[in-house]
């Protein structure tokens, strides 16, 4: 299957499972879902990742975190910038995401990272998703 948006794939794959109740979830890999993936356990939104390698590619594997088994700690995700659209921020200018409860995701020149990194670091990138 081609997938022209591998982001948009990978939240979309997320937000499926998340309404489904499922336990986990497994993504086609790349450079960029495996940092957005750190990123996502890092600030306490899923459980684990782990980095299977079964195939060319490789698959990532995300354990989904629920509140009292029923309720998703992730409340919503969405894609910012598309291919077909990109949206870029400056330093000054990096959105807050829900009144500052979610983080922003950005691709910046010193990597993947949250509006509140790329804030202390002083760096602009392109938006890639909201998270709350």
């Amino acid at each position: 299957m081609i997938v022209t948006d591998p982001i948009a794939d990978m939240l979309t794959r997320i937000r499926n499972a998340l309404r489904s109740k499922k336990v986990s979830v497994d993504i086609p890999a790349s450079n960029m879902k495996k940092a957005i993936a750190q990123i996502l356990l890092d600030e306490g939104y899923i459980n684990n990742v782990e980095l299977l390698n079964d195939s060319v590619q490789g698959t990532i594997r995300i354990t989904l975190k629920y509140v009292n088994k029923q309720e998703s700690v992730i409340k919503g995700l969405e894609r910012v910038s598309r291919s077909g659209l990109r949206k870029y921020s400056k330093a000054t200018e990096i959105p807050k995401v829900v009144g500052g409860l979610g983080i922003a995701i950005l691709s910046t020149n010193k990597g993947v990272m949250t509006d509140k990194q790329a804030r202390n670091a002083n760096v602009g990138g392109e938006v890639l998703a909201f998270v709350w």
